[in-house]
This record gives structure tokens, C-alpha cells and sequence, in this order.
């Protein structure tokens, strides 16, 4: 069985090597990815793994929202040239997994039949106190079960949509944002092989706000595309503009006595597995150093001298100890 993955990329130096390193682990047998012109490191991060062989590196230098058609083209890639069984479209943020940890995606995926040609897959938004720079990963080790009126209360629209998994497919067809495939479902796997995607899409201040600013100067870019008035990402492009989002950020950052009393709610659940894991790869890892850096950026992450207002600094302190107290334990 063949199944490969699909990332396309800007900026996202602080996770990038831990999302290829976890789905190469994973059984993938190989990752077409497109970077859109990082200038943050990525795109050296993302060369390195292509001398593996095992990533394939692509290069697209405008600054539109094109994702749709970038995806598109890289998914009929991994059927025409790989010969994919399974496609996965996923984003640098996002880390599949079955909900049984004892099996990898390839175990899954052998185990689930071709004939469903495309199945969603529930993604679940990792959390955790606000950080300044680094990946948060061993920060941000709470399970979002917040429901969307909670949500709502503090300006998120819902939780995640779900991702699709399709068979691979020379004609495939993928949908802004890689939640929606052209290919018609017949159901859904066996309950023993289900999986999840685990997301950690706010991992910092300086992280959520390049992406707000990318993410909204790309929709500018493209007269073409009309998000709704209720998308996310331009939901906070405006907040940017505005002078808002630090706001935003530290709103959807919860501090550490909101985490516990949330545990006990239901709204929150600690699951600090992702860390755990990821570190476990660095004895198996293409490149140990390049994984390292992503599970040590958070360690000199302070906030800047004259930089962040009050509240924010006074998160990212309480942010940076919690960190440190997941690490000790």
C-alpha cells in the first residue's frame, strides 16, 4: 500500500520538522510538500528532508490564496507519479494519529477498506497557556472540548472542521482548507482504526500573528475567493488591523487555574501525548537536530523588552512556567 502526504507551507519554522519527522514515523512513504516562500527558515528545514529522498520539495513564490489549487495538483501528484492508495492532505499544524496509540496511520490505514474512497477524520485543537515564540508543544498539552457557544463567547466561530482522507485519484478535486474532496464517500472506517488529527494552531503570539497577517494579505490577493463573514482567519485579519488581536490571542490562551478548573467541567482534558511522543522520536529521527530545535524553541522564549502589554507578558510568564513544569514531570 501506498500512501503519501501533501503540506503546503509559509513560515512555519517553529513546528515544520515535527510534523514531517511524526508522519514519515507514521509509515508515509513520502510528502509532496510546496513551500510558499518562507522566509522564516522553513524552507532550508524542508531542503534538508528532501536530500532524504523520502520529501519532495516544491516551490511556489506567490503570496495569494491559492491553497486549493496548490493542494489539488500536489494530491493528483501523489496518484500519478506515486501511485497513492491513500492521500492525506495535511497542514504544518496538524499531526494525524490513530485513536488506538498502539497502531501507526499505515496499520490504519492497511486496515481500512478502498472501497470508502474518502473518509473524514475529527481534529481536535491542542491548548494551553499563551507563549511568546516556540512550537508550545510542550505547552499546549490540553484537549479543546470547549462547545461552539463557549467558543462564540470569546470570538471563535467553532471548533475545527474535520479533514478528509481520499483514495488517491488522477482527477481529485480538494477544497479550500483540505476539510472537502470531490470524491464521494461510502462510509466510514472501523471504530478499531479510527483516527484523529491533533491541531495546535495558536502556538504562540509571534506564530498567530504572522499567520492572521499571511493568511489575510493572501485572501487581499485573491478578489476571486469570498470567505463568509463568520471565516475565521479573516474574522482576525480584521482583529489585526484593528489592534485587536493580542486580545484574541490571549483570550483563546487560557491561564493555568482556567485549565484545572476546566478539567473538571469537561471543557478541557490534559493530554500531554503529543509531547511525549515527539520526544520518543528523537532516538529514530532523519534529522535529531532539526527535531530538537522544535521541542527546545519555547526554553529562551521571553517576551522582548518594550515589546507586549501587561497582560500579555504577565500570560507568557505563566505560560513559560507551566511549560517548564510539564517538561519536569
Amino acid at each position: 500500500m501506498r500512501i503519501i502526504g501533501t503540506l503546503m507551507v509559509r513560515d512555519e519554522v517553529d513546528i515544520v520538522a515535527a510534523m514531517v519527522e511524526h508522519h514519515l514515523a507514521q509509515g508515509l512513504d513520502r510528502l509532496i510538500v510546496t513551500d510558499n516562500a518562507s522566509v522564516d527558515g522553513t524552507r532550508e528545514v524542508l531542503e534538508s528532508y528532501a536530500e532524504t529522498g523520502l520529501v519532495e520539495l516544491h516551490h511556489d513564490p506567490e503570496h495569494r490564496k491559492q491553497q486549493r489549487d496548490v493542494v489539488t495538483r500536489m494530491a493528483r501528484r501523489a496518484r500519478t507519479h506515486y501511485r497513492a492508495d491513500w492521500v492525506l492532505n495535511l497542514d504544518a499544524d496538524e499531526f494525524l494519529v490513530p485513536l488506538d496509540r498502539t497502531l501507526s496511520v499505515r496499520d490504519a490505514l492497511e486496515r481500512t477498506p478502498l472501497r470508502l474512497n474518502a473518509f473524514t477524520v475529527p481534529v481536535v485543537n491542542l491548548i494551553g497557556p499563551a507563549g511568546w515564540s516556540g512550537s508550545g508543544v510542550s505547552r499546549l498539552v490540553w484537549r479543546d472540548l470547549r462547545s461552539n457557544e463557549t467558543l462564540r463567547a470569546i470570538g471563535l466561530h467553532a471548533q475545527p472542521t474535520p479533514n478528509a482522507v481520499h483514495r488517491g485519484e488522477s482527477d481529485i478535486v480538494i477544497q479550500q482548507g483540505n476539510h472537502f474532496t470531490s470524491m464521494p464517500s461510502n462510509g466510514q472506517p472501523d471504530p478499531e482504526v479510527s483516527m484523529e488529527v491533533l491541531h495546535l494552531p495558536w502556538r504562540s503570539w509571534t506564530q498567530f500573528e504572522r499567520k492572521v497577517v499571511n493568511a489575510g494579505r493572501g485572501y487581499e490577493a485573491s478578489p476571486d475567493l469570498k470567505p463568509s463573514p463568520n471565516h475565521h482567519g479573516m474574522a482576525d485579519y480584521r482583529r489585526w488591523k484593528e489592534g485587536t488581536l493580542e486580545e484574541s490571542y490571549l483570550a483563546r490562551s487560557p491561564e493555568p487555574e482556567e485549565l484545572l478548573a476546566g478539567e473538571r467541567t469537561g471543557e478541557f482534558r490534559r493530554d500531554p501525548w503529543l509531547h511525549q511522543h515527539l520526544t520518543r522520536l528523537l532516538d529514530r529521527a532523519l534529522r535529531p537536530t532539526l527535531l530538537a530545535e522544535v521541542l527546545d524553541s519555547e526554553q529562551a522564549s521571553e517576551v522582548p523588552e518594550g515589546v507586549g502589554d501587561t497582560a500579555l507578558r504577565r500570560q507568557v510568564e505563566l505560560g513559560s512556567s507551566a511549560s517548564n513544569a510539564s517538561r519536569s514531570a
